[in-house]
């Protein structure tokens, strides 16, 4: 499986990005995940297959939705109020295991990244 991340950029804060990841494949769960400067990777939002469940990380409910287009194997990040602390490389990755979609450890492809630079 294939993952291709794109749509990171600079942005002043408050402003918006979206992220697009396009998958080689079908039927998978899918996440976006994040790892800033001298920072572990954390989950930022995940979403099922059939997108009946949906987790946020607590630090980017009400600012960052996700959503998927199954048609076109391709899952957004819309990122709104973006906050200097938003600064990282972002991942999307995919997974067809069952379990909590908010694990990183669950997922089993990973795409390359695409950075994304809050200016305060």
């Amino acid at each position: 499986v294939q993952l291709q991340a794109s749509g990171g950029g600079l942005v002043q804060a408050g402003g918006s990005l979206r992220l697009s990841c396009a998958a080689s494949g079908r039927g998978f769960a899918m996440g976006w995940f994040r790892q800033g400067p001298g920072k572990e990777r954390e989950v930022v939002a995940a979403i099922t297959w059939s997108g009946g469940s949906i987790y946020y990380a607590d630090s980017v409910k009400g600012r960052f939705t996700i959503s998927r287009d199954n048609a076109k194997n391709t899952v957004l990040l819309q990122m709104n109020s973006l906050k200097p602390e938003d600064t990282a490389v972002y991942y999307c990755a995919a997974r067809r295991s069952s379990g909590n979609i908010a694990y990183t450890g669950g997922y089993e492809y990973w795409g390359q990244g695409t950075l994304v630079t809050v200016s305060s």
